[in-house]
């Protein structure tokens, strides 16, 4: 397994939408009303490449992570019902998702990881992000990854449990 985290291209919507569409599909499974509603969609995934804010996660030459990384910028979490750890600058993710071939490996532990990488490499030591309420997985994902419960956002109408982990200051 050779994996290595990277900024994803234009030519990588297709593979990064079918990962997605995965994702989408076992969300609707659990019986979660996350990502039922059109979002995510091709459209957002070319726009995190144009902004160079999408990511994925290959092993040798094939997709089989996605992850959108923002620097300071999410709205929905300057009105959290509750209170971040922290409020400088942040690291955000949204829309992680592990194709199906590749799940119960620890892979979006891994994306997480190197999302921390990721912002200590641009001396950022807050990482936000949230998650639908009905998302079991990934509040598990979240709490063993060391994040802390901080309360709820708001997106497009709908609460969401936010999450903060506070990174060690690298000397």
């Amino acid at each position: 397994m050779n994996y290595h985290f990277r900024k994803a291209e234009l030519s990588e919507i297709a593979p990064i939408w079918e990962i997605l569409q995965q994702a989408i599909q076992r969300r609707k499974e659990d019986g979660s009303n996350q990502w039922q509603d059109g979002y995510p969609n091709p459209e957002v995934i070319q726009k995190d490449i144009e902004k160079e804010e999408a990511f994925v996660l290959v092993d040798g030459e094939t997709i089989i992570g996605y992850s959108a990384v923002l620097i300071n910028d999410e709205p929905a979490y300057e009105k959290i019902e509750g209170n971040w750890l922290t409020n400088g600058d942040f690291v955000v993710l949204h829309r992680v998702a592990i194709s199906e071939k590749y799940l119960g490996k620890g892979l979006a532990k891994m994306i997480l990881k190197c999302i921390e990488e990721f912002a200590v490499n641009n001396n950022i030591y807050s990482i936000k992000a949230d998650t639908n309420f009905d998302n079991i997985a990934m509040m598990k994902i979240f709490e063993s990854s060391g994040y802390t419960y901080c309360g709820e956002v708001y997106f497009r109408g709908s609460p969401r449990k936010a999450y903060e982990k506070v990174l060690a200051k690298q000397d």
